[in-house]
């Protein structure tokens, strides 16, 4: 199973992160053991790690989840890098 890092852009850090638990359940039928990352910067960049059982479902998002996101405040694209 790949690890993957997610990186992007959100509105408002905070409004994102009030989402977490939600943001985990959102990927759960793709992916697993996820963590959460802000920039330290106070930028708006944040990232996500996780193991990934579904890349299909990862690269496809459905039509609910771009859903999800907008509501999250995630701006795309999102830049995914696989542990190789």
């Amino acid at each position: 199973m790949p690890k993957i890092v997610a990186t992007f852009q959100v509105v408002d850090v905070e409004r994102w992160l009030s989402f977490k638990e939600e943001n985990a359940a959102l990927v759960a039928p793709f992916a697993t053991n996820v963590t959460t990352f802000v920039a330290l910067d106070g930028s708006n960049n944040v990232g996500m790690i996780m193991d990934v059982h579904d890349m299909a479902g990862m690269a496809s998002p459905s039509p609910e989840v771009l859903a999800t996101e907008e509501r999250h405040g995630v701006i795309r694209p999102i830049v995914a890098y696989m542990e190789k």
